[in-house]
């Protein structure tokens, strides 16, 4: 009866351990999600879009795209805006490449459709970066509305 007992005691106590959850993380994501009511997600709030940034380029206004793309990827397709600070998604949350972004400026979270940047916005936030944006649509987007606008844009 007794080794019952401690068996049943051990599989409550490793049942607790294994639903374990990082409460202080819980917290960090609860600031920013409970931001998140539908009328504030109606106006896309950790957004930016193409034409977003190419009217920022446009104004000359102060931003930097943040490519967190694989080398391979920017390798095929990169961005020529040359304020871009290309560090990849695995590699971005070292402190020596979290240094290198801006906190006075936006950051257009760049990938190729815009998933990868959508998740990494979200942790950036997390941590401290309440001026990063997801680049939607990515750098798919972005070339086809380069390729519709380009002469605006572009000055020779």
């Amino acid at each position: 009866m007794r080794y019952v007992g401690f068996v049943l005691a051990f599989l409550v106590l490793l049942t607790g351990i294994g639903h374990a959850y990082d409460a202080d993380m819980a917290k960090k994501f609860d600031a920013i999600f409970s931001q998140m009511t539908p009328e504030v997600l109606a106006m896309r709030p950790c957004q930016i879009t193409a034409k977003d940034v190419l009217q920022m380029i446009k104004k000359n206004e102060d931003f930097v795209i943040l490519d967190i793309r694989t080398p391979a990827e920017v390798k095929l397709v990169a961005s020529a805006y040359k304020k871009t600070i290309a560090i990849p998604m695995n590699e971005l949350f070292k402190p020596e490449n979290l240094k290198k972004l801006p906190k006075d400026k936006k950051i257009a979270v760049l990938c190729h459709t815009g998933d990868r940047a959508a998740a990494a916005t979200i942790a950036l936030r997390a941590v401290g970066f309440a001026n990063a944006y997801q680049f939607k649509g990515g750098i798919a987007e972005y070339a086809k509305e380069v390729g519709r606008t380009a002469t605006e844009y572009v000055k020779d």
